[in-house]
């Protein structure tokens, strides 16, 4: 049976900077990827957007909301109207998925305030595709030129990470990045840091007890073919990655990270959800309403959401 090489893209909230750069990033596309591409969103805020930009837009397929609600978005006022638009394209698009229509998704960024207003149950995308699409164990992780970082804990105020923390968690979330760096970004054997919690890596218990513990176990075992190498020095392992030392990192919270992630590569990393039965990117920016419907807004982060969704596609299907 033919493999599926559909590509979804949402549109995200249509009165965000979504219809803007998947406007340019469709532009930007190659010619022979337009009839694999399915976009989830209404066509008018897509035409403004590629208007304020003074590009055109290309000819794909469109779902729209089932109102035609993004119609009615005004670029940098979000409302009820523009929330329900964002909830209705990924509700389609994962529909789509979850049939085996779609073999990826990328997803536009939504507004987690009018998504919850709108009905939205879930507290954003990875949670809600996870759910969805039966997914056990899923992790975030960030794909840049210089940097690819994957996160053992997500969206926890720092009080609560060491709580979260387990060695059972930190191996789930090696295992997905180690088959990840094989299967979809093609490094046979790949070098994979697990970064410390605590300074220095605790100091031997001087710190802290947690990388002992905790993270040390997680990497007991080998995982062939990639080597792990841990628990790492914090403030030298971001450094070390930038230089070629290791292939990618697993960091223990939430801005450990981001904060070196979005320092290097801003404009061009993708967040990748590891452990999904398809392959999910997005951009690694939020809806920027201050700058909605300006035609300013950087497309890059979004070519590279394609972009990445594309080659993991066709590398799983082959």
């Amino acid at each position: 049976m033919k493999a599926v090489t559909k590509v979804g893209i949402t549109l995200g909230d249509p009165a965000g900077i979504g219809p803007e750069i998947v406007a340019a990033a469709l532009h930007a596309a190659p010619r022979e990827w337009r009839d694999r591409i399915i976009v989830y969103g209404d066509r008018g805020p897509l035409e403004r957007a590629a208007k304020a930009q003074g590009i055109a837009l290309p000819d794909v397929e469109l779902v729209g909301s089932p109102h035609g609600d993004g119609d009615a978005a005004v670029p940098g006022n979000p409302d009820l109207v523009s929330g329900a638009a964002q909830v209705a394209y990924l509700e389609a698009a994962v529909a789509a998925a979850a049939a085996k229509n779609l073999a990826a998704i990328v997803t536009a960024p939504i507004s987690k305030t009018w998504a919850r207003r709108a009905g939205f149950a879930f507290l954003g995308h990875t949670e809600m595709l996870a759910e969805r699409l039966g997914a056990r164990d899923v992790a975030m992780f960030f794909v840049g030129p210089k940097l690819k970082v994957a996160l053992a804990t997500v969206h926890r105020p720092l009080a609560e990470v060491v709580t979260d923390l387990s060695t059972e968690r930190i191996r789930s979330v090696v295992e997905l990045v180690a088959t990840s760096m094989v299967r979809d970004l093609g490094v046979a054997a790949p070098r994979i840091g697990v970064v410390g919690l605590n300074p220095h890596a605790g100091e031997d218990g001087l710190l802290g007890d947690e990388d002992a513990d905790i993270i040390a176990p997680a990497l007991a075992e080998p995982f062939p073919p990639s080597t792990l190498l841990g628990p790492l020095v914090p403030d030298a392992a971001f450094r070390d990655a930038v230089h070629g030392r290791y292939d990618a990192l697993v960091a223990m919270y939430h801005d450990q990270g981001l904060i070196p992630v979005k320092l290097v590569d801003f404009d061009e990393s993708v967040n990748v959800t590891l452990g999904l039965p398809i392959v999910r990117t997005s951009p690694d920016h939020g809806t920027a309403y201050d700058i909605a419907g300006k035609g300013i807004a950087r497309s890059l982060s979004m070519q590279r959401a394609l972009s990445l969704a594309m080659e993991m596609v066709e590398r799983r299907a082959s």
